[in-house]
């Protein structure tokens, strides 16, 4: 233990008693050498600090332990007491009021040492600084005298300043120009706030310096709480019975129709600043526009203004806008456009003037029919759009909450045609000025939700909208009377874009009219209009989202053809989505994983921003199914072609199917089908030996066909397809062990009509694909024989065609090296290769038994033995 910490033992009480004798002998000899009469005062000082020492060290001797190095209380609070005397001699106390007025004198002094030296970047920062500390002083209306006459004599300077510039022919530098500039821009608006104080000055400087009331009393509030602002007259004299609103600042704040402006003009200045509450000035501009009495123009700003803020909320590439903040910005877009159409005299067009004056309202110019107010309703439109599309993208779709946010878009088309009425108004006054870009892209949006769905969604959706607007309310572009109609839609919408647009809005137009016709059967109309938009040979200079939409529209062509049973044209259309392997990617319907690739985030996020909502997605099992389905009715015979005739070129339709097949013909045992993929395989494998009635029924278990409209239509168009190319297919596999076959054979085996018989064999007979000849006299196809070669001749010609190329290609390769030297084996000691073939290999070859035969120039002295032979011969 610790000898601070011992409870009065010997040590302790040693030490003090040395203490005091140590006291007691310095005592002693001051009362010895103190004799003197003179140093009796000294003496009797000495005695009273003496006492003072040895009292404190009684004290100090009856504390023990740990206590004696504690101080009391009465011993620290006569220590703060001598602490806070000396301060008070040595340091000044201000206020914060004081040192803030201080620090406005010193940045006036700063504007006006830049003044002195025409620094006008130091002034426009100072003059920042400046704005910033007056709000920290300023009480009521009234700011200090001395900011006041700072600012004053600040505009007087710009004013000599802009004045000197017009007349000098020497220009300022950028830096003091943009400073200038800067200055010129605030202090006009910062000085109309303070204009009475101002004129006051001008008036009499020195009468306004000495005046007393530089503050104006401010307004005596018994009780104060934090509430949502004053709406109207009635709640201002219900709330003056004890409460006020304050702001953060705890400022009484007043909503009147004089100061609306002025309070937009600051929510305006402060969007996108940092630390800026987006809820709360919504919350201040919903009470703004619930002012009463407001104009229709204050109506329209506010309501700009809020539905903007609102938008603000899902700024970002992550978020997405709050549920509830998108239902309030629609109503207010649905209110905006319910005063446009009310109020004809007020429009908002692009380009239009800002109003800068916040303390009146404007009027209608004399000589003009509108009040113009900035602004863009197609913006929000489109805005409002995108917001809806990135909520459904980011939730899950197969919950009820999607379904109930697709309810919403009901709404939204409303908004868009309503907008679409209201620019078709605005276009009927040439001098508005209304750019035709503003009506093409509002009437590209309109496509956008239609083009996609059925006929009789379509007409319920337009009769929605009709409803929405009043009974005298008509369409030029679509009349009234024609939107019952959805093809007629859809045809006037793409007909009109692609007259009065360019571009990407012109090649979507085609794209939407296209998709349409192929989503209702339409397939000649769709399939020509896709050939002569000629967009397959410049799509690649499209942006991303219309190849999106190219892509779609070629698949849905491709399924057209499909439902019509052309499976030839079928194939060929989905033979460059399908056969890529990337099917989810070309149609944004999902993110393919790559196993190596190097995406960035950023990249990845853009890529789930292109991605459709899920109620436009075209199924990509039944794309699969129907790819697969067309490829085995073309492969299949083809295969058996091939087989059987060996002189003909093998070409490959779908390599995609063949690696299946291939892989499928690979295992070992293959159990019962599970799905699309294996009842396809099995069902070419059936096809392949013959049995057309097996491979149908695995064609028609397959479950995907249920979700294509008119399914037995379509499982009997499949039947019978697969009835003529499992005909095909054994004529190709059995046509060298016939001299004759009956029609009426081929007609029981297949179960087609002799009719169908004779027209399928004439087919493949007349397009060289069977050597054969049809006696329609006795209904029999005669093949003919000795055309046919055996495999052993068909594999001989093939090796024969090889070698022939191989020989071409050495030649050619010989010709380059030598240059076409005659003598290219040859050596300049004579001796050569016929020297050595004839002197050591004792006559070798026949003929050449020893000489120096010449060598012919190009190799055309081989002969090649029996493979020669064939070759020439």
């Amino acid at each position: 233990m610790s000898r601070f910490f011992r409870g009065g033992d010997d040590s302790s009480t040693d030490s003090s008693s040395e203490e005091e004798e140590v006291y007691t002998s310095e005592e002693e000899e001051e009362k010895v050498q103190a004799e003197d009469e003179s140093s009796s005062e000294e003496e009797s000082d000495e005695e009273e600090s003496d006492e003072e020492s040895s009292s404190d060290e009684e004290e100090g001797a009856k504390k023990k332990g740990a206590s004696r190095f504690l101080q009391s209380d009465d011993e620290e609070s006569e220590e703060e007491e001598d602490e806070q005397s000396d301060d008070e001699a040595t340091t000044k106390v201000k206020s914060a009021k004081d040192k803030r007025f201080d620090e406005l004198e010193s940045t006036i002094s700063q504007i006006q040492n830049g003044q002195k030296i025409n620094d006008w970047s130091l002034i426009a920062t100072e003059f920042d600084k400046l704005n910033r500390q007056v709000v920290k002083l300023q009480d009521g209306s009234k700011a200090p005298k001395s900011y006041i006459k700072a600012i004053a004599d600040l505009e007087d300077y710009m004013n000599e300043t802009l004045a000197k510039q017009k007349v000098t022919p020497k220009k300022m530098n950028a830096t003091n120009a943009r400073g200038l500039n800067a200055v010129k821009q605030r202090i006009r608006k910062n000085n109309k706030d303070y204009q009475t104080q101002i004129d006051a000055y001008r008036k009499d400087s020195d009468a306004f310096m000495e005046s007393d009331d530089e503050v104006a009393a401010p307004k005596v509030v018994s009780k104060v709480r934090f509430e949502a602002p004053v709406v109207s007259a009635e709640q201002q004299e219900e709330d003056d019975k004890g409460f006020s609103t304050v702001d953060s600042r705890g400022k009484v704040v007043q909503y009147t129709p004089e100061s609306i402006l002025k309070h937009l003009r600051a929510i305006i200045e402060s969007r996108g600043k940092k630390n800026t509450d987006r809820l709360e000035q919504i919350k201040v501009m919903e009470t703004l526009n619930k002012v009463v009495p407001i104009t229709p123009y204050q109506k329209i700003r506010v309501l700009q203004t809020l539905i903007s803020a609102r938008f603000d909320l899902g700024a970002g590439g992550a978020a997405q806008m709050p549920l509830d903040q998108w239902k309030a910005a629609e109503r207010d877009l649905a209110s905006l456009l319910e005063i446009l159409e009310k109020e004809k005299d007020h429009v908002v067009v692009e380009g239009a003037e800002e109003w800068d004056d916040d303390d009146h309202l404007p009027t209608i110019p004399e000589g003009e029919k509108y009040l113009k107010v900035p602004g863009s309703v197609v913006s929000l439109i489109e805005r409002l759009d995108d917001e809806l599309t990135r909520s459904l993208q980011a939730i899950d779709p197969h919950t009820s909450e999607y379904i109930d946010r697709l309810t919403d878009e009901g709404s939204l088309y409303n908004i868009i045609f309503r907008g679409l009425l209201y620019y078709e108004h605005l276009r009927k006054d040439a001098s508005l000025e209304v750019p035709q870009e503003s009506l093409n892209r509002i009437i590209q949006r309109r496509l956008d939700h239609v083009y996609y769905k059925p006929a009789q969604v379509v007409k319920i959706l337009e009769e929605n909208a009709w409803k929405q607007v009043s009974a005298e309310a008509d369409s030029e572009i679509t009349p009234r009377s024609q939107s019952g109609d959805a093809g007629k839609l859809i045809n006037i919408l793409s007909n009109y874009l692609f007259e009065n647009s360019e571009g990407i809005i012109r090649a979507r137009a085609m794209l939407c009219q296209i998709y349409f016709l192929a989503l209702h059967d339409e397939y000649y109309k769709s399939r020509d209009l896709m050939l002569t938009s000629h967009l397959q040979e410049t799509i690649a200079n499209f942006d991303i989202a219309t190849q999106i939409l190219y892509n779609r529209t070629l698949v849905q062509v491709g399924l057209c053809a499909f439902r019509k049973g052309l499976v030839y044209d079928a194939q060929n259309t989905l033979q460059e989505i399908c056969g890529s392997g990337r099917q989810k990617e070309l149609l944004a319907q999902g993110v393919m994983i790559q196993r190596y690739s190097q995406v960035t985030p950023e990249q990845e996020r853009l890529e789930k921003q292109r991605q459709l909502p899920f109620h436009m997605h075209i199924n990509l099992e039944l794309l699969e199914c129907v790819y697969l389905t067309c490829s085995m009715l073309l492969e299949i015979p083809l295969l058996a072609q091939t087989g059987s005739s060996p002189d003909v070129k093998k070409r490959i339709i779908s390599k995609t199917y063949r690696r299946m097949l291939e892989y499928h013909e690979r295992q070992i045992f293959t159990g019962p089908p599970e799905n699309t993929r294996d009842h396809v395989m099995q069902a070419s494998k059936a096809l392949a030996a013959g049995e057309w009635k097996k491979a149908t029924d695995f064609i028609h278990s397959i479950k995907i066909w249920d979700l294509m409209p008119n399914t037995e239509d379509i499982k009997t168009m499949l039947a019978k397809q697969i009835q003529e190319e499992g005909l095909r297919t054994y004529l190709f596999t059995y046509a060298p062990f016939y001299d004759t076959l009956a029609i009426a054979t081929l007609s029981s085996m297949f179960e087609l009509d002799s009719r169908k018989v004779s027209a399928v064999v004439s087919k493949m007979i007349s397009h060289e694909e069977l050597a054969a000849a049809l006696d329609q006299v006795t209904e029999t196809v005669i093949f003919r024989k000795g055309v046919e070669l055996s495999r052993l001749q068909s594999l001989a010609l093939t090796l024969s065609d090889k070698a022939s190329s191989l020989i071409e290609t050495n030649e050619r390769t010989l010709e380059q090296k030598t240059q076409g030297s005659a003598n290219a084996f040859s050596r300049k000691d004579n001796r050569g290769g016929g020297q050595r073939g004839g002197g050591q290999r004792g006559g070798r070859g026949g003929a050449r038994t020893g000489g120096n035969p010449q060598r012919q120039a190009g190799g055309t002295q081989f002969t090649g033995g029996a493979l020669g032979n064939a070759v020439r011969g």
